[in-house]
């Protein structure tokens, strides 16, 4: 928590931001008849946008048989977006998924909620996202939509996400900014960059940011920093030494869900409420450090050699106060348990969880050839290699212990217990990964892209108290095939087939007869055609695909021991189309997309089962960003964006679902120069007209939960580059 000298500091800061802002507003206001020289500001054409998750390289991603985005620093910035679960507010194809207030992100992509474990990555190399990332270092985010198996060992079908590193740029860099965020929440941030050395062989990128956390979401007060050094060496015309460390910290009370009240879905309550607001509430606490060593060796004009080595170190202090349940006082009949949801009077069974000190680590070594061939008239882009990783989980025992009986009022007081009495589980991992991947070129207009990847894994896993061990390896590979066609030099079409993977054992438990045994490896497969067109003015692209995952249930009674066992039960096949444009016309930029998805379950020996949609995901979702550069008045754009998202399942049986919503926001952008230094000031408002809704109702823990969508926000910052 903030001590008083830094509540004064963070105060003053807050009122410096808004006097800034007022005066920003005030220059705006005055900018035709002001003295200062302001350069008149067209809006450009992006650059075409390169995702490295592919792993096919440079290729563009108009000229990829693949679907992904990118967003870039500046993008981010623009629409006030501070993590990732704020993706979902502006790409069709992501959706939350037990996304609260303080704690973890999570997506859902093309319908399936992404591994945190195996679905991140950062620089092109695995990490652990249990953990909060922050974003002020990172030059972009890339989402890969659909399955990955050619660019992950193991990982959930519908995407990946990747974190680029801000590292060192050409020219000097001397960047400031102040940002606050209503009621409380004050950021500042430094962005340098300087080159040094005989012909600037030497490179630095510093990244610091400092911030007291005080959100419209109520007790939920914390702070978090970072502090980001990149380093570069160009050691001769060939080769390249990267080097970069990055330690951050955020302590913050985390948010729990609401949920159905009996057989009901209540209507949408006060976002300000946090049900987490016990005195003896505790901060979740997240400390990471992650370092990387990179070296591009180049081999003659087409070749290059890349040998990438990182390290992630985390330590999380995971508490809340946690609803689960409720035991009804007056039910119908007595003695009725929600263990679902919590009781229909808006009661709840309430528990003291407290996980400390959970300490993670995974060291990745990624060596790698990559480069350009011919055979005959067939030109080839090829890229080999293996990728090493480590994984190290340790836990302590935990508390997991009823202390009362809490209200959606959040009115009621329990007492703690703390005990820590229940086992946690450490893991091991290592897994070798061989890769390949080879863009074919046939023709002027033809190319064939192929993708394999064998993996070998090696997992344990043992409770802290020394019980159920569990010991197993693993090998699988994974293949992709596409083909793509110029229509145009403008225009794409393509068609592709891959798989994914996923690993797991058998939970052991003694009611499962097959308790602790691996499973066969889950092997997911994508079928997808889309055209896509991209010019100066115009880029877009509309997509097909077809997604089956297999699912492994629990079949059998699993009310005594040895009474059920966990196999292998039919899957989930998800259907969808997905469209998106980028149009620039005149002072207009206009982003939008939309998917329509067709997510059942299919397959189960229960055949109530089949047929069935999944849990927390919307079958329509549209987004809408627009910027209009206000040509009388230079410098000034006006940002707009929408959300539309349709209903949700609420319960697996779907008995119960929460109606779709839709959201506003709008913003603006002001740039000018004074003094020699370029300002910029953002404004914003986020949920202009302060909707009311569920925005998402993840099934998590064997319990349905509703989270609300938060109450309209107001943001302003100020950045100055010197």
């Amino acid at each position: 928590m903030a001590t008083d000298t830094t509540r004064i500091i963070f105060g003053a800061a807050s009122r410096t931001a808004c006097v800034v802002a007022a005066l920003l507003i005030g220059l705006a206001a005055h900018a035709q008849t002001a003295s200062t020289q302001l350069a008149p500001v067209t809006i450009s054409g992006r650059a075409p946008p390169i995702a490295g998750v592919t792993g096919f390289g440079d290729a563009p991603l108009s000229k990829a048989p693949f679907q992904a985005s990118v967003f870039t620093a500046e993008q981010l910035q623009d629409v006030g977006m501070q993590r990732l679960a704020d993706l979902t507010r502006v790409d069709p194809a992501l959706s939350d998924a037990y996304n609260s207030e303080g704690y973890i992100d999570y997506l859902t992509v093309r319908g399936f909620v992404l591994d945190n474990r195996y679905n991140f990555r950062r620089d092109g190399l695995p990490i652990n996202a249990e953990t909060s990332i922050p974003l002020d270092n990172k030059a972009r985010i890339e989402v890969l939509k659909g399955t990955s198996g050619i660019q992950s060992g193991t990982s959930a079908p519908g995407g990946l996400v990747n974190y680029v590193v801000k590292r060192p740029i050409d020219m000097p860099l001397r960047s400031a900014a102040l940002e606050w965020r209503q009621p409380g929440s004050v950021l500042g941030a430094v962005d340098l960059s300087q080159r040094f050395g005989t012909d600037a062989v030497f490179g630095l990128r510093l990244n610091a940011a400092l911030a007291r956390l005080d959100p419209q979401l109520r007790d939920a007060r914390g702070d978090r920093n970072l502090f980001a050094l990149a380093g570069e060496w160009r050691l001769g015309r060939d080769t390249l030494i990267e080097a970069e460390i990055e330690r951050s910290h955020r302590s913050q009370p985390s948010q729990p869900a609401f949920s159905l009240l009996g057989n009901s879905v209540p209507a949408p309550t006060d976002p300000r409420i946090n049900l987490n607001n016990q005195p003896w509430s505790l901060p979740v606490v997240f400390d990471s450090t992650t370092a990387s060593l990179r070296l591009q060796e180049r081999l003659g004009a087409d070749w290059r050699f890349v040998a990438h080595a990182a390290t992630q170190q985390l330590r999380t202090d995971d508490r809340v106060a946690f609803p689960f349940g409720c035991t009804d006082p007056n039910p119908p009949p007595d003695g009725t348990y929600y263990a679902d949801r919590y009781c229909p009077n808006g009661t709840f069974d309430l528990y003291d969880f407290r996980s400390e000190n959970e300490r993670r680590r995974i060291d990745a070594l990624d060596a790698g050839l990559h480069g350009r061939f011919e055979t005959g008239p067939l030109s080839h882009q090829l890229s080999v290699g293996m990728l090493r990783s480590v994984v190290r989980n340790r836990v302590q025992p935990q508390a997991f212990n009823f202390a009362g009986t809490g209200n959606i009022d959040a009115t009621a007081v329990t007492p703690p217990a703390p005990d820590a009495t229940t086992p946690g589980t450490n893991r091991d991992e290592r897994s070798t990964e061989l890769y390949l991947r080879d863009a074919v070129t046939l023709t002027e207009r033809v190319t064939t892209w192929l993708g394999l990847r064998h993996s070998r894994l090696d997992r344990q896993s043992v409770s802290t108290d020394g019980t159920a061990p569990t010991d197993y390896r693993q090998s699988f590979t994974t293949p992709w095939i596409a083909a793509s066609y110029a229509l145009t030099r403008d225009h794409l079409v393509y068609a592709s087939w891959g798989q994914g993977v996923e690993s797991e054992v058998a939970p052991n438990l003694p009611r499962f007869i097959n308790r602790g045994q691996p499973l066969p490896a889950l092997k997911s497969r994508q079928v997808e055609v889309g055209l896509k067109g991209a010019s100066e003015r115009m880029t877009w692209g509309v997509a097909a695909f077809d997604i089956f995952r297999p699912v492994f249930a629990d079949v059998g009674t699993c009310d005594v021991d040895a009474s059920c066992a966990h196999v292998r039960d039919g899957g989930a096949r998800h259907r969808g189309v997905e469209a998106t444009a980028e149009l620039q016309a005149g002072s207009w930029l206009i982003d939008a997309g939309t998917q329509w998805l067709h997510a059942r379950r299919d397959g189960s020996q229960d055949p109530a089962l089949n047929g069935l949609k999944p849990t927390n995901v919307p079958a329509f979702t549209a987004k809408l960003q627009t910027t209009y550069s206000v040509g009388n008045l230079p410098g000034l754009s006006l940002i707009g964006g929408l959300v539309h998202e349709s209903s949700r399942m609420v319960l697996p049986d779907n008995s119960a679902s929460i109606p779709g919503y839709t959201r506003v926001d709008t913003g603006l952008r002001y740039e000018t120069r004074s003094g020699g230094h370029a300002w910029t000031l953002r404004a914003g408002i986020d949920n202009l007209f302060d909707k009311r809704a569920w925005k998402e109702s993840p099934y998590q823990f064997s319990h349905a939960y509703l989270f609300p969508l938060p109450a309209r926000t107001f943001r302003l910052s100020v950045q100055v580059d010197l």
